[in-house]
């Protein structure tokens, strides 16, 4: 395949040209870095050229001499012309130390009678371009840019080899690019032999589809539809050159594709592609044709589409390259996706159509021939309309909502405007079916689209509904939606059921009000069952009980009993916001792992047989979540970060990915990446107005800057994740477990009295709940409070007791942590053998960031014992830091409102405060305070 060279970059270096190849981009700057060579090598179009010019921008700079060629197919049988590129501007410059046999025939070459100086004197040449590069390296490094090595002339792809080969020791780097078609292939080995030794060769291969994403966004296409984009990867196969060129003509096409077509492939690629296409004969081109309109083609299913001689006119497509070349395959597979799309974008639509005609008789999959119908007719045919529909519900049952959401809008193409079910009802089920498979943006495209045309309420409240949960967790984009959707729905319990379990969401997510959004749920509970709609109720119980598991209320294993109960919902079983999921939950804040393990496996299991995008990214982070807290760090990592890579590339649950990803990578992975993820997950909570997200995600941050050594980072983070979940009412502190690492920094800030306060508030709360795992890290927080006040010794017993409980209850990183800290407190005299067995215990856990810690504890110099100190005898030094605020503030008369104002905190959280105040002080109201303050004065 020939890449025309308008097709080229320009030589400006962007910083999209490296998109994808972050990784191997830095392999390769490392390589040129330490003196080496690198060889570039990928199909066409895959962005070797790109890749080449940054790197050959970045590293030029450093050479005292850059020597560059090009070379063309058309110009490859002129000989030498490649060697004059790369020295003819340097000719004048090196002649003058070489010898003379040698400049002549280098001379001669380069003036054009080269090709009866090699053969008269081959070998005096071969040795001039070596010692023109030895005499350019003699003042200087030189970095030789050579692209498109395929296309050199043999004469001077000759010399360059013989030179190469013999550079070892000189400052002359190489950084080559050529076109190869797999890793093995004859044209790889060759270049890479001549190349010097030790030269790092590196193969580009495909975008992914986030990839392709973000190349269109920074070249100015990112309009187009998640749907679009994922056609665009599929059809361009992840190349790079392909996926730009089927961007640009689609968001300059007036019309958006159908979800369900092909793309429209522009003319620029059709010719690029289907050079050869006219050396087929024209059966075999009607072969192709069928091919590629079918899913999955093979001989047989071509010869029963009517194709009689397909076996010989695929093998004749196979010889120009159109076809690939598989022996042991059954398919018939095409070299490259855009071969097919742009065979099928050339061919007259009654081709088309009669090419569909012939597989929807030939095809033995229901959705296939039902899909070939659709295509093969035009207009409404409520028949077809009907055998669409099953076979999208057909495909819906199989787990791929994405093709069921496809067959749905045939289906409603093909349905008449009075039909039963009508167009608008088939609409919505396809855009239902978008949401499944985490194409958002497709869904709210058909929801909006219906809004502009149904009256019928129920179809009007399904849509306001599918616009809502499109909106994932910027609800408060759509916040005039839920006028609109009440008055559609009228006194009708069902769809109200519908938008006041929206509405509990709203509550939750908009206003962080835990109490509200149990309420909102437990009416929506009632409404659909009153509307005996079985599903929504589920729904609405499986909710209430996850809000009150969050907020430590009674009523919540109740709760989650009723949503369990009989008869249940296969939709919602196994649903991201159903019962299966609140049980979840319920048990990993009950320590119990093991059956937290198995429940959201076995609900992973069947998302991903179900084809559900929103709840496998769900419950991927549910079960790195459980790994994390077992204390199997890299079985988390691997997890999390499955679950951020699929969250990206569908749009949903990035916030929730990205903090959950920070907490796996400060634990087993890279510290500098948490803190990236987290402070990425802060921000998209604040710009969303997520308060219960944003408590999260500044917990992972917390944790990720005490991990980092940040002390003062973590204290700033948790006090805002405190201050957050009291003001959102939730009291359970199994729900973000920062409460030990809060305390901990504030040991390591001198703020041990506000360490203090933490522990015994939590400890309250863990106690009524029972979280015994949260009790034992409590403990260990504690014990470093003992600590630093000088009780050594009741610190080393509460740390032992800790570190076994945390054990017995299979936290394994919280045990590791136990002992790392007993460790510490013991000494490397007394305590080598501590730090031996913490050492062993985070490498087992695979914790490389706290193992690194261990080593870098090991290597610091013993400090000097600090004696405790005492705690302060006035009164007010045993209040926390934000207490001692409050009580001042108190003692210059100001309200609470005031208080609030000052601090910059809630009037919730200054009662609160002062509630604490009072009990620790031993008093009962602000008068008391005073009359303390007055007492400390007169002394």
């Amino acid at each position: 395949m020939t890449v025309r060279r308008d097709f080229q970059e320009s030589a400006r270096c962007r910083p999209d040209l490296v998109i994808g190849r972050e990784e191997l981009f830095a392999g390769a700057r490392e390589q040129l870095a330490s003196g080496g060579s690198v060889l570039l090598h990928g199909p066409a179009g895959i962005g070797k050229s790109t890749v080449l010019r940054a790197l050959a921008e970045e590293y030029g700079a450093t050479a005292r001499t850059v020597l560059r060629c090009s070379a063309t197919e058309s110009e490859s049988h002129l000989p030498f012309l490649a060697l004059a590129d790369l020295l003819g501007l340097v000719l004048d410059e090196v002649s003058p130390r070489m010898p003379a046999a040698q400049r002549t025939a280098l001379e001669s070459a380069l003036t054009g009678r080269g090709e009866s100086s090699l053969q008269r004197d081959g070998l005096a040449l071969r040795l001039a371009v070596l010692s023109a590069l030895r005499a350019l390296a003699a003042d200087g490094p030189v970095l030789v840019v050579a692209d498109d090595l395929q296309w050199l002339d043999p004469a001077s792809a000759e010399l360059l080899g013989f030179a190469a080969r013999r550079l070892e020791g000189t400052p002359v780097q190489l950084l080559c690019a050529v076109r190869t078609e797999g890793q093995e292939s004859q044209e790889y080995d060759r270049q890479l032999r001549a190349c010097p030794p030790g030269t790092l060769a590196v193969r580009l291969g495909p975008l992914t589809r986030a990839q392709v994403a973000q190349l269109l966004d920074h070249r100015g296409h990112g309009g187009l539809s998640r749907s679009t984009v994922r056609e665009i990867h599929r059809t361009s196969g992840g190349n790079p050159l392909f996926a730009l060129e089927l961007g640009r003509a689609l968001a300059d096409s007036p019309t958006p594709p159908r979800p369900g077509e092909p793309l429209p492939v522009p003319t620029s690629l059709r010719a690029l592609v289907l050079s050869r296409l006219d050396m087929l004969s024209v059966e075999a081109r009607r072969t192709l044709l069928v091919a590629s309109a079918g899913a999955r083609p093979t001989p047989a299913l071509l010869r029963a589409a009517g194709r009689e001689n397909a076996e010989a006119e695929c093998a004749q497509a196979a010889e120009l390259g159109l076809l690939a070349t598989e022996p042991d395959a059954p398919a018939v597979r095409f070299a490259h996706p855009l071969i097919s799309a742009a065979l099928y974008a050339e061919a007259p639509a009654h081709e088309r159509r009669a090419a569909h005609a012939a597989l929807s008789t030939a095809a033995s999959d229901p959705i296939e021939r039902a899909r070939h119908l659709a295509l093969a007719t035009t207009g409404t045919d409520p028949e077809v309309a009907a055998r669409l529909a099953e076979a999208a519900a057909l495909a819906r049952d199989r787990g791929a909502p994405s093709v069921a959401a496809q067959l749905g809008l045939l289906a409603a193409r093909r349905t008449p405007a009075d039909g039963s079910p009508g167009p608008e009802e088939r609409r919505l089920a396809a855009a239902e079916d978008a949401i499944t498979a985490g194409e958002v943006d497709l869904a709210r495209d058909i929801a909006r689209e219906v809004l502009t045309r149904a009256s019928v309420p129920a179809d009007r409240v399904r849509a306001w509904i599918i616009v809502i949960d499109t909106a994932g967790h910027t609800m408060t984009e759509v916040d005039a939606v839920f006028p609109q959707a009440l008055a559609d729905a009228g006194d009708d319990p069902r769809l109200l059921a519908l938008v006041h379990y929206q509405l509990a969401w709203r509550a939750l997510i908009v206003e962080g009000d835990f109490t509200e959004a149990r309420q909102a749920a437990a009416h929506a509970a009632e409404l659909a069952a009153r509307g005996q709609d079985r599903r929504t109720e589920l729904l609405a119980l499986a909710f209430q009980a996850q809000t009150e598991t969050l907020m430590g209320h009674p009523e919540a294993p109740r709760t989650i009993k009723r949503a369990l109960r009989e008869p249940q919902d296969p939709r919602v079983a196994c649903h991201h916001n159903g019962a299966g999921s609140a049980r979840f939950r319920w048990l990993v804040m009950g320590d119990q792992l093991a059956e937290a393990r198995t429940t959201v496996t076995a609900l992973l299991r069947e998302v991903r047989r179900r084809g559900s995008v929103e709840s496998e990214v769900h419950f991927l982070r549910g079960l790195a979540e459980t790994e994390l807290r077992a204390g199997h760090c890299g079985r988390a990592l691997d997890l999390a970060r499955d679950s951020l890579r699929l969250a990206r590339d569908s749009g949903i649950g990035e916030t929730a990915s990205a903090m959950l990803t920070s907490l796996a990578e400060a634990s087993g992975g890279d510290v500098d990446r948490a803190l990236a993820l987290a402070r990425e997950a802060v921000q998209h909570a604040e710009e969303d107005g997520d308060q219960m997200y944003l408590s999260r995600a500044l917990g992972a941050l917390g944790y990720a800057q005490l991990v980092a050594g940040d002390p003062a980072g973590t204290v700033r983070s948790l006090r805002r994740v405190r201050t957050l979940e009291l003001g959102l009412g939730i009291t359970d502190p199994a729900r973000g477990r920062w409460q030990g690492d809060l305390a901990e920094a504030l040991v390591r800030t001198g703020e041990a009295a506000e360490a203090q306060d933490v522990i015994d508030v939590s400890r309250e709360h863990a106690l009524r709940l029972g979280r015994e795992s949260v009790l034992a890290v409590l403990d260990r927080s504690e014990a470093l409070v003992r600590a630093a006040r000088g009780d050594r010794e009741a610190a080393v017993a509460q740390l032992t007791s800790a570190q076994d409980r945390l054990g017995k209850l299979g936290y394994g990183l919280e045990e590791a942590r136990a002992a790392f800290a007993l460790a510490r407190l013991r000494g490397r005299g007394p305590g080598a053998a501590a730090f031996d067995e913490a050492a062993r215990m985070f490498r087992r856990c695979r914790a490389l960031p706290w193992l690194r810690q261990v080593e870098d504890a090991l290597a610091a110099p013993e400090p000097e014992p600090v004696p405790g100190r005492p705690e302060a005898p006035a009164a007010l030094e045993v209040l926390a830091a934000m207490e001692r605020q409050v009580a001042a503030l108190v003692m210059e008369g100001a309200t609470n409102r005031e208080i609030a104002a000052r601090l910059f905190i809630s009037v919730k959280t200054v009662e609160a405060t002062l509630t604490r105040v009072y009990r620790k002080l031993g008093i009962r109201s602000r008068v008391d305070i005073v009359r303390l303050a007055a007492a400390r004065r007169a002394r």
